[in-house]
């Protein structure tokens, strides 16, 4: 999988997908990327001029339609195009897995108050947003949407099993997760031994207790989800 990632810090990349299992998915070329300075195709060579003062007023500055072009132009082969927008589509598992099966993806990272409207409506951008609040740039977005692709790709995470029993996979929260020692005593002087049914070696009783957890958590934190499925 490909990412070219038009950007005004090209350092910022790989950042912390250098990292764990996204770093060495990168070692192993599972995956790779581009990162195009998008200050590169300004055309005044003294202030690599980016961004200009919006039509109709307002406080900010919005980004230059023809230097976005530019840059877009750039890309040898651009794939599906996504701009990080806190007005975008809200990302999601059932979105991620369906950008992860993308043979390349063109990001665009915008900064100051976006991107003028109609580069974003001739180069055919989607928008996507990582939530309900605004960040100062689409950088640490494209991290989040990234790395989330990345870990469903075929051997970037060791156990094949674990992207599918994550929170989300099936519409649901994920599982409470116990390890080593079966009996913790906390600061508080408080034993807090793993639930029974986890040491008892029965396999079908666990997946059944884990599915009852699962249901009961989405239920409390996030009713909404169990709404979409039925």
């Amino acid at each position: 999988m490909h990412f070219n990632i038009l950007t005004l810090f090209p350092e910022l990349f790989p950042g912390p997908l250098g990292h764990s299992v996204t770093g060495r998915a990168l070692g192993q070329n599972i995956w790779n990327y581009t990162a195009i300075n998008i200050r590169d195709y300004a055309v005044d060579n003294k202030h690599k001029t980016v961004d200009d003062v919006p039509f109709g007023g307002g406080a900010g500055m919005v980004m230059k339609p023809d230097v976005i072009e530019r840059a877009v132009a750039s890309v040898p082969v651009a794939g599906r195009k996504i701009y990080l927008s806190p007005r975008g589509r809200v990302l999601n598992q059932h979105l991620v897995k369906e950008l992860a099966q993308e043979p390349v993806i063109t990001l665009l990272c915008g900064r100051y108050e976006g991107v003028d409207q109609r580069v974003l409506d001739s180069e055919g951008f989607e928008e996507i947003s990582i939530g309900d609040y605004v960040l100062t740039g689409g950088e640490m977005a494209a991290h989040a949407l990234m790395d989330a692709c990345i870990r469903l790709l075929d051997g970037a995470v060791g156990n094949a099993d674990t992207p599918v029993e994550e929170s989300f996979s099936d519409g649901l929260l994920e599982y409470p997760h116990y390890t080593r020692p079966a009996l913790w005593t906390d600061k508080n002087g408080v034993e807090r031994p793993v639930p029974d049914i986890l040491t008892s070696g029965h396999h079908a009783n666990v997946a059944k207790w884990r599915h009852q957890q699962s249901l009961e958590l989405t239920r409390l934190r996030r009713p909404d989800l169990l709404d979409k499925k039925t």
